[in-house]
């Protein structure tokens, strides 16, 4: 029995409206009772002063510190290495077989756990290299972890850009690098951003790769060759130890607002763009 278009388009509206409801209800109720448990704890003494007692006792300073420059660090290396590589092979190579294998080969370490590259990290930079447990091998291996990321939302978006502006460059003289900097970059910039901003939203939250190699010091690094520990690495080292739960759930609301202002704010510019080019 053949069922009419209108109710198949009525049940697929249903199952797809119930599927974002499931989703959004489950990132509510997450994020609500983080908040219910954690932000009683929160407070300007809690995020101002140091941990004591192996984190049983004062803030979470220290984490927030190291929580800001390992991802700021890996950004800086990952960034401007995975808008180049996006641009090359979209703007640059023709497709063939050596570029379709660099897309398959990003593919794969964008799949790859995090505790592999934290492995890798720590044999690497770690122990080959002799950076030690520090805020240098933390960054550098989380770059290679955001890479993939950066890259294939990169390419996405430089391919979103009309061909006809191309043309329309190329028809007035423009060399293939000014229609990269002065037609592309610039309209493709909101997904780029996208990209950036998933990377330190996942950096932000690990912990298997930076507790592999950036270690889990409580002081106040000095050098990018001192050890630190991020928010998340505290929230699980408090969780997992069962060291303090109260100070536990305050991290992890805290690293919860966190992640919710950073995306919020790159919206934000993102939308403010768009508006100022339209």
């Amino acid at each position: 029995m053949r069922i009419h278009p209108r109710y198949t388009q009525r049940l697929a509206v249903t199952i797809l409206g119930g599927a974002t409801l499931l989703t959004l209800g489950v990132l509510a109720f997450i994020i609500v009772f983080v908040l219910q448990k954690g932000l009683p704890a929160v407070s300007i003494d809690f995020l101002l002063s140091n941990p004591q007692d192996m984190g049983r006792a004062g803030g979470i300073f220290t984490t927030l510190i190291g929580t800001i420059i390992l991802p700021l660090l890996a950004i800086i290396v990952a960034a401007p290495l995975g808008v180049s590589t996006a641009v090359y092979l979209t703007e640059y190579t023709a497709e063939t077989r050596i570029t379709r294998m660099i897309r398959f080969g990003t593919d794969c370490l964008a799949g790859v756990p995090s505790i592999i590259f934290g492995l890798f990290g720590f044999i690497f930079f770690v122990t080959t290299l002799g950076m030690g447990w520090s805020i240098l091998s933390g960054g550098l291996t989380l770059a290679f972890m955001i890479l993939p990321t950066i890259i294939r939302t990169t390419e996405e978006a430089v391919k979103a850009v009309p061909k006809s502006y191309r043309q329309v460059s190329f028809s007035l003289g423009a060399t293939r690098w000014q229609t990269v900097k002065r037609v592309i970059l610039p309209n493709a910039l909101p997904g780029i951003l996208t990209g950036i901003m998933l990377g330190v939203g996942r950096s932000i939250g690990e912990t298997a790769a930076v507790i592999f190699t950036a270690g889990s010091s409580l002081r106040l690094p000095s050098s990018i060759l001192d050890s630190t520990r991020t928010m998340a690495v505290h929230f699980y080292i408090l969780a997992r130890e069962g060291i303090s739960s109260e100070n536990a759930y305050g991290t992890a609301a805290t690293l919860i607002i966190a992640v919710l202002l950073i995306n919020l704010t790159a919206y934000w510019m993102m939308n403010r763009f768009i508006a100022k080019r339209s």
